[in-house]
């Protein structure tokens, strides 16, 4: 068979063209015709292949051939199979385009398990909440109260600053839950703490969305940002030709003392990402009068504000100079990453650049989602939620802490005051190996090294971040059990 169309569009909707040789092994013709179609780009990440049956029947080949070259390609990491959810392009397999040939990677210091792939068993890594408790029940009430009161115009071109259902149940909201000073006119939605920064930094070129916002650019570099913190938003802000300046850290948090003749400075001074701990009542007073002082802005990430555990909430910074302070915040910890929302808490001075930024149509946030969001806001039913979750979570914190005092008493933990993720401090070189064993006992977590700004001048610090609320409640205790494993191989049980 030279050729053959593989229509399934029942059931995911597209058509995949395959290109078998006659001769030789249909299995291995099979592998190779599905391995070319991922490295070329045609079968994106994350594409559903169809059924061995179906598959089988459609190209006239055994059910068993289709079988093994799928076990096969698993096998590689070009494609991932769970029961029950079907077999899919792997998520790391990037489309290489036409004749090109993969290049050895070059040596890097640090070693990270991969984010998507069959070896991952236990996903121990920062930034996620537990899928498996999203208030289904909860957010579907109300989204149905949200489309059955929408006015008609609900249904037509969004506001680009947001619903102001949404707008005026966070003001409420953050005022009374993060002391936040604000009203509705001066909070803009996004679709999270990314969007807001390239709204914040972008310009140089055409919008997102297709919004031509050119020569809009509302904040410049340089930014001063803390020395340990998430590669991915220092990433993108050199997309937008942004230095960056790292800020020491120490125990009291950012050395906002090192702060010079930068325009902005970029903190999380609630809950410091990733090491843990507020910032200092001084250094917080500090940072507002240097940006005075310098007619600078301080941008806020207020990633996790919602979960303390053994000290009493640290309050935004933001209510110390609502004009020289952005609050950035959204629901991915608090909910879910796939709910989409985000809010930006702004000066007066920079609602307008960011409207005009945004453009005249919203294109990012949902405006269904933003009026479930405001409804969850108001009922209660998101205090409820995230009360629930906050109880849930330190439990998971002090399971983990028991765990290692038991098995991996060598091990420090700390940052566990607060958030979803604890930094495991190890002895001198020894993270990339702790790092591969857990590869070995098939965990997914986040070595130190990772977060560490690559022009940072302080020492380099060996350690683990452990995301504890990632994993589903009846998968947290087989979770520990591995990544004790990884730390003190013949260990007892953890509790």
């Amino acid at each position: 068979m030279r050729e053959s169309w593989v229509n399934y569009a029942e059931r995911i909707g597209s058509d995949l063209h395959l290109e078998l040789s006659a001769p030789g092994s249909k299995r291995a013709a099979l592998i190779g015709a599905l391995r070319e179609a991922v490295r070329s780009g045609r079968l994106a990440p994350g594409t559903r292949l169809p059924p061995y049956r179906s598959l089988a029947a459609d190209l006239s080949v055994a059910r068993n051939t289709v079988a093994d070259a799928y076990a096969e390609l698993v096998a590689e990491g070009w494609l991932t199979a769970r029961q029950g959810s079907g077999t899919h392009v792997a998520e790391r397999a990037r489309p290489l385009g036409p004749a090109v040939r993969p290049k050895a990677p070059a040596p890097h210091p640090r070693v990270r398990a991969p984010r998507h792939g069959p070896a991952i068993r236990h996903d121990l890594r920062q930034g996620t909440p537990d899928a498996s408790a999203f208030p289904r029940t909860a957010w579907l009430a109300s989204y149905r109260r949200a489309v059955q009161q929408a006015p008609n115009e609900v249904f037509g071109p969004g506001d680009p600053a947001g619903r102001p259902e949404l707008r005026a149940a966070l003001a409420g909201y953050l005022a009374r839950a993060r002391g936040v000073r604000t009203d509705p006119n001066r909070i803009v939605v996004c679709s999270g703490f990314a969007h807001a920064l390239r709204l914040l930094f972008g310009g140089r070129g055409r919008g997102r969305g297709g919004n031509n916002h050119a020569g809009r650019q509302i904040l410049r570099g340089p930014l001063a940002v803390e020395a340990y913190g998430l590669p991915f938003h220092r990433e993108l802000l050199a997309a937008e030709g942004v230095r960056t300046v790292p800020l020491p850290l120490d125990e009291h948090g950012a050395r906002v003392d090192r702060l010079a003749r930068e325009r902005a400075v970029l903190l999380t001074p609630a809950h410091q990402f990733p090491t843990g701990g507020p910032l200092h009542a001084e250094r917080r007073a500090a940072v507002v009068d240097w940006a005075r002082a310098r007619g600078a802005v301080v941008l806020e990430d207020d990633y996790d504000g919602e979960f303390r555990y053994d000290r009493r909430p640290v309050g935004a910074l933001q209510s110390l100079d609502p004009e020289r302070v952005i609050l950035i915040g959204s629901v991915s910890k608090s909910l879910s990453p796939a709910v989409r929302l985000g809010w930006m808490v702004l000066p007066e001075r920079y609602v307008g650049g960011v409207l005009a930024a945004k453009g005249e149509r919203e294109a990012w946030a949902s405006v269904l989602d933003q009026l479930a969001l405001a409804d969850l806001i108001v009922s209660g039913a998101y205090d409820r939620h995230v009360r629930r979750m906050r109880q849930r979570y330190r439990g998971r914190r002090d399971r983990l802490v028991a765990a290692l005092a038991e098995r991996a008493p060598h091990v420090e933990v700390s940052g566990v005051a607060a958030g979803l993720h604890a930094v495991l401090r190890l002895p001198p070189d020894t993270e990339r190996s702790v790092v591969r064993a857990a590869v070995r006992q098939g965990v997914g977590l986040d070595g130190l090294a990772e977060f560490r700004h690559p022009d940072s001048d302080m020492p380099a610090h060996e350690g683990l971040v452990v995301g504890y609320a990632t994993p589903s409640e009846h998968a947290y205790g087989a979770a520990l059990e591995a990544l004790c494993g990884a730390l003190a191989p013949g260990g007892t049980r953890v509790p």
